[in-house]
């Protein structure tokens, strides 16, 4: 049952031994005490970070899904991997470093070390 009907049966008990029968009950205006519309604004709030949370963490599973899949796709190819490694330098000498460290490949410095023997 809505306020307005609870309203209107209460004024039909009050009104009957008159002879008055009250044929519609309106809510125009509604005050909330402060203190109501602090912790009603609280527990919207509160949703509202709940429901931010739950899209985060989604977005979360399904970006790490995401890196899951290439990971493997990378790892099923060397030249894949190496033409990532070559995209992530081009990526790094784009911003303004004054540094770029260069990691070699194992396999390449063995090669020397046997060359040395």
């Amino acid at each position: 049952m809505t306020i307005s009907g609870s309203m209107q049966v209460a004024l039909d008990e009050a009104t009957e031994a008159w002879g008055i029968k009250v044929e519609r009950v309106e809510i125009k205006d509604v005050r909330l005490p402060v203190q109501l519309q602090r912790a009603m604004a609280a527990e919207a709030e509160a949703s509202r970070e709940a429901r931010a949370k739950i899209i985060a963490s989604e977005g979360e599973q399904k970006a790490s899904r995401a890196l899951r899949e290439a990971s493997e796709i990378i790892g099923d190819s060397p030249a894949a991997l190496q033409l990532r490694y070559l995209q992530t330098l081009n990526t790094i000498s784009a911003e303004k470093n004054s540094t770029i460290v260069f990691p070699l490949p194992i396999d390449l410095l063995t090669f020397f070390m046997r060359k040395q023997e």
